[in-house]
């Protein structure tokens, strides 16, 4: 199991940290020693393409052990620990450290430099956040799993093919014990070709609200009698053979596609996976087949009329009355119109890294807002690469069994699917340590610490939340009660929070930052009103 005390490294809310790199025209201030003869070779030309910069790159983890360093060593950085000495390597764009027992912390300070792969500059030395704030909760399968490994946050640097990396003792501590197993790992999340718009992925438009005088009702909405039931067993659950979920009647077919998970129900209009998907990526994409077709890279937007058919998808084809969701004399829940949401197959997730099977949990109670910490100066169009690269770290280079988070949002408002299994579903996360069960974790990409969020992004938050807690009859302008998993609150201790609250509300952390932790109340408003209430 893991450890939870915070380590005075800082723990950060942090997904990818987004640092830019050094601008070509300012050398870094002071410059690492040169690598080795033998691995030297000339940077591109700053006007010319990076060396990972062609149509379909690849994407690749790599591992590269960090060499403790003995106190006697003449030829260590001042007080280092443990070091990797700077070098030329394979291109990658995000790295972090990672170890072998999950269980572990690492007290002491992990610093990192890059180089430029188009200019060949290296930067400043960068300090990596602790990880132990974000994690599968305790006494889960996934976090007992033991692939399950120790780690910082990731840093997301961009194109780049030379680093350094040393580990610093805490300033005023005595020598620590390093954890067994301390690595580098880098990520190269790969490339897509685009489409002659210029836009990776080949996105649709979003679809503009029904016109005025248009059937606005959904046939089948409203099926299923009024039981008022939650979404599934009182338990979390991973969705196997034997599972299945109902559908609507105006959706049921003669010739379902069925998940490897069992699931089924789709859209007439779906009855067959697009020959390139995996049958990995077409069971990723049949849970959400409800409301696009198979292999769709964006599930459109729809109105809160439609979207009341989103609720019949969430909770496995019964129409739920609930006292929350539907008032007196009421005939539709408070439900906020769907957002349009890139998918996994949208962004480019390789569905090959994550275990098969979706976990779920009861329902969805709350949401917990993040940021990832870093500098807000990325380019939206580089979102989906950030993405790719958290989830190949979370998979790959931590033994994750898919990327933490249940959303993401960037900075122009964009919202993404993140960990797999419908996005209608209680897919149960792993982005508030001791709070994953029954709620979603949304990760906004930048930092908002001492920044103000873009209102793009606020109102990506404000009508992601109407809709998806609007499915489960939440009010997102009002308070509920979650049972703690451990770390910030003993486990079993009942917590009283809002239901849409900050990463540090759940546990010791600066998540999402003081100026988005200040929207968090304009959000809720917002959030409520397009519920409709």
């Amino acid at each position: 199991m893991r450890a939870h005390v915070t380590s005075s490294i800082g723990v950060v809310c942090s997904a990818a940290l987004l640092v830019p790199l050094a601008p070509s025209h300012v050398a870094a201030a002071t410059a690492p020693p040169p690598a080795p003869a033998d691995a030297a070779v000339s940077a591109p030309p700053a006007d010319g393409p990076a060396p990972h910069e062609s149509a379909a790159r690849p994407a690749g983890n790599r591992s590269l052990p960090l060499d403790r360093v003995p106190p006697t060593s003449s030829e260590r950085a001042p007080g280092a620990l443990a070091e990797l000495t700077p070098r030329e390597v394979e291109p990658f764009s995000l790295l972090g450290v990672a170890w072998e027992d999950a269980g572990q912390e690492l007290h002491g300070r992990v610093r990192v430099r890059t180089r430029d792969a188009r200019t060949g500059t290296w930067s400043d030395w960068r300090e990596l956040a602790a990880h132990t704030d974000e994690a599968p909760d305790p006494a889960t399968a996934e976090a007992r799993a033991e692939t399950v490994r120790g780690s910082t946050a990731p840093l997301w640097v961009g194109a780049s093919d030379g680093v350094a990396v040393r580990v610093l003792p805490e300033p005023g501590t005595r020598t620590p014990v390093l954890p067994d197993g301390l690595r580098l790992e880098m990520v190269d999340p790969g490339s897509e070709p685009q489409d002659a718009d210029g836009r990776p992925g080949g996105y649709l438009p979003p679809e503009p609200d029904a016109p005025a005088g248009a059937p606005a009702d959904v046939p089948g909405a409203a099926a299923g009698p009024d039981t008022g039931s939650g979404p599934g067993p009182a338990a979390v659950r991973a969705l196997g053979g034997s599972a299945a979920h109902g559908t609507p009647a105006a959706y049921r077919t003669s010739a379902e596609y069925r998940t490897d998970t069992g699931a089924t129900g789709v859209r007439p209009s779906a009855l067959a996976a697009p020959p390139e998907l995996s049958a990995a990526a077409a069971a990723a994409s049949a849970v959400n087949s409800q409301l696009a077709d198979l292999g769709a890279e964006l599930i459109p937007p729809r109105t809160r009329k439609q979207a009341v058919a989103d609720v019949v998808a969430a909770h496995d084809g019964v129409f739920p009355v609930t006292a929350e969701g539907i008032a007196e004399g009421q005939q539709d829940p408070y439900v906020g119109p769907r957002p349009g949401i890139v998918t996994r197959n949208g962004w480019g997730a390789d569905e090959s890294l994550r275990e098969g099977g979706f976990l779920y949990t009861d329902t969805v109670k709350a949401a917990f807002v993040h940021h990832t910490g870093g500098s807000n100066g990325y380019a939206c169009s580089e979102a989906e690469s950030v993405i790719r690269g958290i989830y190949r770290y979370h998979t790959v280079s931590l033994g994750w069994r898919d990327v933490g988070y249940n959303f993401f949002v960037d900075k122009c408002g964009q919202i993404y699917e993140g960990r797999a299994g419908g996005v209608t579903k209680p897919v149960m996360g792993a982005h508030t340590y001791g709070f994953n069960s029954n709620t979603m974790g949304i990760a906004v990409l930048g930092s908002y610490g001492g920044t103000d969020p873009s209102k793009a992004a606020t109102d990506g938050i404000a009508k992601l939340t109407a809709w998806k807690l609007g499915l489960y009859g939440v009010d997102p302008n009002s308070s509920t009660t979650l049972v703690s998993g451990g770390g910030k609150y003993r486990k079993g201790a009942r917590v009283t929070m809002r239901t849409i609250s900050g990463h540090r509300d759940g546990f010791a952390t600066e998540c999402p930052g003081a100026r988005l932790y200040a929207e968090l109340g304009s959000i809720r408003a917002l959030a409520a009103k397009l519920q409709g209430r």
